[in-house]
């Protein structure tokens, strides 16, 4: 699935399992601030970003993954689990982190892949590869990396604050409408800049693109499923073929993983590489901002006009 988000590991689960237990009793009501704001957990950079344009002033946002870190990798420990179960609002997408799937509360949790319509995961997978490692997992979890989805996940998240908290829903609902608009635009520019292209193949490291893709009419051609998966010299030759009859003349790496896989498949089709965000992790500037970064790149290596 994600940028390593791919890998589950047996260790951490059993570890987990045990972690649960022992939060379990410590939990209790929702937490709040000294100062009586509601606590919001968010499991990974983006629906950090996202809870804090929405909660404003008026909640304690904090994100569960720090920086430089992908989500995958991630160790909960007793304190980790028991702010997720004490949250007033934990916001994650269910999937990517199996221990905070099992460490949140049903009744004050916010799954932002259930505020949108999702796509399947990825299409192939390597000879005893788990696709994304998530067999139970049937969507592509990565839903941030098309705006205008994540416009529609700012609308519920301003929903479910105003309803977690009624004193300030007014200020929740107003941000949430701002915070989908700005995304609304994103989108608007995404639309623009990538409508006339030489080329409109993606291939990337691996498959975490599909969202940008399927909105903005782009075909994705992801090397592998899990970034830290060697691809087998059979699926680089399927993907380097590929690239050479569309004229494919860079292919995407990511910051966080190593860009071997990329440049050898670069190497053998006269391509360049080049990194795409997929933001797991906090980036140099915002969301919004890396994403247009993101935009100018795939601009450059898609040939387009705006």
């Amino acid at each position: 699935m994600m940028s390593g988000f791919s890998r589950l590991r047996a260790g951490g689960l059993l570890a987990g399992a045990a972690l649960f237990a022992t939060a379990a009793c410590g939990a209790g009501a929702a937490e709040t601030t000294p100062d009586g704001k509601p606590e919001v957990v968010a499991a990974f950079y983006p629906l950090q970003w996202l809870s804090e344009q929405v909660g404003g002033s008026d909640a304690q946002v904090s994100g569960l993954t720090p920086p430089g870190v992908e989500p995958h990798d991630v160790e909960l420990g007793i304190q980790q689990v028991t702010e997720l179960k004490n949250a007033t609002l934990a916001v994650y997408v269910k999937g990517i982190q199996p221990a905070v799937d099992e460490a949140v509360e049903p009744d004050t949790s916010f799954d932002a892949a259930t505020a949108v319509a999702t796509i399947p995961a990825g299409e192939h997978a390597e000879e005893g590869e788990e696709e994304h490692g998530h067999e139970e997992l049937p969507y592509d979890p990565h839903l941030w990396l098309d705006p205008s989805r994540l416009a529609t996940v700012a609308t519920k998240l301003g929903e479910r604050l105003a309803t977690a908290d009624p004193a300030h829903a007014q200020g929740y609902k107003e941000r949430a409408t701002k915070t989908a608009a700005a995304l609304g635009a994103l989108d608007q520019e995404f639309t623009k800049g990538l409508t006339t292209c030489t080329s409109r193949t993606l291939v990337t490291a691996h498959e975490a693109f599909g969202y940008l893709a399927d909105r903005y009419q782009l075909k994705q051609v992801g090397i592998t499923l899990d970034p830290e998966t060697e691809p087998s010299p059979a699926r680089l030759s399927e993907v380097a073929k590929l690239a050479k009859a569309e004229g494919v003349t860079t292919i995407f790496t990511e910051a966080l993983v190593s860009p071997k896989v990329a440049e050898v498949l670069a190497s053998q089709v006269g391509a360049k590489t080049a990194v795409l965000d997929p933001l797991e992790s906090k980036p140099s500037g915002d969301y919004l901002s890396a994403m247009r970064d993101n935009l100018k790149t795939l601009q450059t290596a898609l040939g387009c006009t705006a």
